[in-house]
């Protein structure tokens, strides 16, 4: 008698994704403050977006090495359970040393290349952290309740953004400081951190107590898998086979990804710039101004998550799964475009309501495509693990450019009053965002796949 058709209670669903609650706590602080934090250091935002190259770029690697070796790794404490545990572990420590760049009495650029060193260890070790949730849902639950396993990740995904996203507005609410001396972080900030860090690692820890993973009998039994485990061990060796084998619907929504992951490096990189300029006045980093921009961008970047908490539920609704991916990276757009116009920072929830519409649909449906152009495929950990560079790419060549599209659309030369001659007009970064989902919502379209069941 087998497990094949067993049905998972809510809190078994619950249970087997709630470690991501805390991971995603850790990637919305970097999401919000890696610029603010080079900012502050003193990077000069023609060569901001560069901090963000070696992230994706380790991204690209350590990803389909994970999901390959994860497909083949059966021991004591499970399949993907030891690649979580690894990467958490390192995001603990990264998230410790990070926001204390600046307190190691280095010069400023030695400083800049540790926090780079750092941003690189903490975004390969959250994605590390982050792939096995994905694939535990797929070992582990049933072909009919995976649609509300996903949902109840991406509740808790964006749970844990919402929180993580408020942490340095809290912290400076209650009273920590968030000005500090010149070439160091804010405590506000600092605190987040060490709090994310924290919260993180129990989250995991509690995943790995509450989920015992299957046996080797138990997963094919359960994914009805007979004698092909040979051929699948050999198959999920070749990482370039796997690539050329994939379904046209890979390289499709590939192209959708690249112009989607294109914008969101740019709201990450330049939003605190932006609302800087554009609401508080200023385009000096080191300003208590600057800093209070920093910490509304975490506040927009909540209502972000709020918006994409409200548009799941409305997604479901469409009766052609493109059009409502197309129409949501639209709404996206019409919300990077508009903040160009906005000077209130109120009015502003209203755009990154709208952003959050894109970024319901970029976390729901490219997998939902992808998982259904690859069924029956017996190297699934694999895939993904490749399918994470249609991510990984575009932050790459984003990051690439932005300097160039920064010198070259932005605005003019302001002389501080340090004497420093600093570059306005980090907004025109998202409206080239605005214009890239645009792309995007075209691209939608020449995705052809499986109906879904």
């Amino acid at each position: 008698m087998t497990n094949q058709k067993r049905n998972l209670s809510f809190w078994q669903m619950w249970n087997l994704s709630f470690g991501f609650f805390g991971v995603q706590i850790a990637y919305a602080l970097q999401s919000a403050n890696i610029s603010r934090i080079f900012a502050t250091l003193g990077a000069d935002p023609h060569t901001l977006s560069f901090f963000w190259v070696l992230p994706p770029l380790m991204g690209m690697i350590v990803q389909p090495i994970v999901g390959a070796l994860s497909d083949k790794t059966w021991c004591r404490l499970g399949r993907r359970k030891p690649y979580l545990y690894i990467g958490s572990i390192v995001a603990v420590i990264v998230m410790a040393l990070l926001p204390n760049s600046g307190s190691f009495s280095l010069t400023v650029k030695a400083a800049l290349a540790f926090g780079a060193v750092m941003l690189m260890l903490l975004d390969t070790s959250i994605n590390m952290a982050m792939q096995p949730f994905k694939m535990m849902v797929g070992d582990m639950v049933n072909e009919e309740q995976k649609t509300k396993a996903f949902s109840i990740q991406s509740l808790l995904c964006n749970a844990g953004s919402l929180v993580g996203y408020l942490f340095p507005y809290v912290f400076t609410w209650i009273g920590v400081s968030n000005v500090a001396p010149e070439g160091m972080i804010p405590a506000s900030v600092t605190w987040s951190f060490y709090v994310g860090a924290i919260i993180l690692i129990l989250c995991v820890a509690y995943t790995g107590a509450k989920v015992k993973e299957m046996n080797p009998e138990e997963y094919a039994a359960f994914h009805n898998i007979k004698k092909e485990e040979q051929e699948e061990k050999k198959e999920s060796t070749n990482l370039f086979r796997l690539l050329f084998k994939a379904p046209a619907a890979f390289w499709q929504i590939g192209l959708v990804q690249f112009f989607c992951w294109f914008a969101f490096l740019y709201m990450w990189n330049n939003t605190t710039g932006a609302i800087a300029e554009n609401v508080w006045g200023t385009v000096d980093a080191k300003s208590a101004a600057y800093q209070s921009a920093g910490d509304w961008t975490g506040v927009l970047f909540a209502v972000q998550s709020i918006g994409s908490i409200l548009w799941a539920l409305v997604l479901p609704l469409f009766r052609n799964n493109k059009v409502g991916y197309s129409v949501s990276l639209l709404l996206g757009a019409v919300g990077f475009v508009s903040t160009w116009f906005i000077h209130d920072q109120y009015m502003l929830f209203v755009s990154f309501l709208l952003i959050g519409c894109a970024w319901a649909a970029m976390l729901a449906m490219p997998f939902a495509m992808l998982t259904n152009a690859l069924e029956g495929s017996k190297s699934m950990g694999s895939y993904l693990g490749l399918f994470n560079c249609t991510i990984c790419l575009p932050q790459i060549v984003a990051a690439l450019l932005g300097g160039v599209l920064f010198k070259t659309f932005g605005g003019d030369m302001v002389t501080l009053e340090s004497g420093a001659a600093v570059q306005s007009g980090q907004g025109v970064m998202l409206l080239i965002a605005g214009i890239s989902l645009v792309l995007a919502a075209v691209a939608v379209f020449g995705i052809r796949t499986k109906k879904a069941k």
